[in-house]
């Protein structure tokens, strides 16, 4: 049977409303899951009640992380924050983290993941760690941006079956304290954490760049959520 795969919400906040790009979906399903779009329930109830239905959770991309979840301040070059959503990924995470749940999270996602598992960030690489580049890319998402070191001995490397990894870059923040409690299994040429894993649990993968923007250009991407898909199954 396909596993189901909750995917968390995009918000937008001009209109409002919740939605989602078909990007997300369409990878999960050409990589044999049936994707399913969660609404923004945090009650604790509720999420344990959507959990026992689900197989996976994919964490998306979107609005910043609250800089408020890792102790700071948030600084004028921090971007949007959308409240009602970090709340429910909080939940979301506790608890399939502590059902040892296959989780993903992309960009933003796994931005979150680090966050929640004691993790800190850039609110803005170029302003913060100017020595860097430009990781954001305005337009032709599917398009390479740069290239990623893949470190041995990991998940990512069993799958992609290389050290260097072509990847797209749609993001102004990062990772800048890495989790204890993660590992990083790739990363960018001036040295950001650009993946990471748990390795006390199942699956626990971040990726901070957009596969599903890039499969259809770049086919090994698939290949990253076909294996998410072949854990949850």
């Amino acid at each position: 049977m396909k596993p189901l795969i909750g995917l968390t919400p995009l918000y937008d906040s001009e209109h409002p409303n919740l939605w989602m790009r078909d990007t997300y979906q369409d990878i999960l399903q050409q990589s044999g899951a049936i994707p399913v779009v969660l609404s923004f329930d945090s009650d604790p109830a509720d999420v344990a009640a959507i959990l026992r239905r689900l197989d996976g959770i994919v964490f998306t991309g979107g609005a910043d992380v609250n800089p408020a979840l890792y102790g700071q301040e948030k600084k004028p070059f921090c971007g949007e924050n959308v409240e009602r959503r970090d709340v429910l990924e909080k939940e979301l995470f506790q608890q399939a983290y502590a059902r040892d749940m296959p989780i993903m999270g992309i960009c933003r996602g796994s931005q979150f993941i680090n966050v929640m598992l004691g993790g800190t960030l850039y609110q803005d690489i170029l302003t913060e760690r100017p020595n860097s580049f430009d990781h954001r890319m305005r337009d032709h998402f599917d398009e390479i941006s740069h290239w990623v070191e893949i470190q041995h001995d990991t998940p990512l490397f069993d799958v992609v079956g290389s050290a260097t990894f072509p990847v797209n870059s749609i993001h102004h923040q990062g990772i800048r304290g890495l989790s204890p409690y993660l590992e990083p299994m790739a990363l960018s040429t001036d040295g950001l954490v650009e993946s990471f894993y748990a390795p006390a649990k199942c699956c626990v993968w971040g990726i901070q760049w957009h596969p599903e923007f890039a499969f259809k250009s770049e086919p090994r991407q698939r290949e990253i959520v076909e294996a998410f898909v072949a854990r949850c199954a």
